[in-house]
């Protein structure tokens, strides 16, 4: 019962986080070596990134999985996959917005037109279970790396 109740409580969160919010100057954060312009000019680039896109305001669960997420590219990769945070709220202007239709909270492995939205599996994961969601994130790179 606790677990439903849980899971519910989370499913009602990140759909409040989903909601389009008013408009606020663009901005890009990058927690990669790469950033912004890199990611514009490599859009359709056959290299492996892994984008995450979040709200201004983010609970645990958001920043847990960000956290999660970095470690793991760290720990299996080193410095080869690019690690991008975009704050969707504060960056309305971001094509990637557009070109993922992004509008809540994603997280994103791309390779060229190879989408993997993971964004499921990283919220049910990333607090409780980090070593089942960092086990995801190397299943699915290594799968594109071949």
């Amino acid at each position: 019962m606790k677990q439903s109740i849980h899971l519910i409580g989370l499913v009602l969160l990140f759909t409040v986080f989903s909601l389009p919010t008013g408009n606020v100057q663009a901005l890009c954060l990058s927690n990669g070596e790469k950033g912004c312009n890199y990611l514009y000019d490599n859009l359709d680039s056959k290299e492996i990134q892994v984008l995450y896109f979040h709200a201004t305001g983010r609970c645990v669960t958001c920043k847990a999985v960000e956290a999660v997420t970095k470690s793991a590219l760290k720990e299996y990769y080193g410095k080869k996959i690019p690690f991008t945070t975009i704050n969707r709220e504060k960056n309305k202007k971001n094509p990637l917005l557009k070109k993922y239709k992004i509008t809540g909270q994603t997280l994103l492995i791309v390779s060229g037109d190879e989408v993997v939205n993971i964004t499921t599996e990283a919220f049910l994961n990333a607090r409780k279970k980090p070593e089942k969601l960092k086990s995801t994130l190397k299943s699915t790179i290594d799968k594109m790396l071949k």
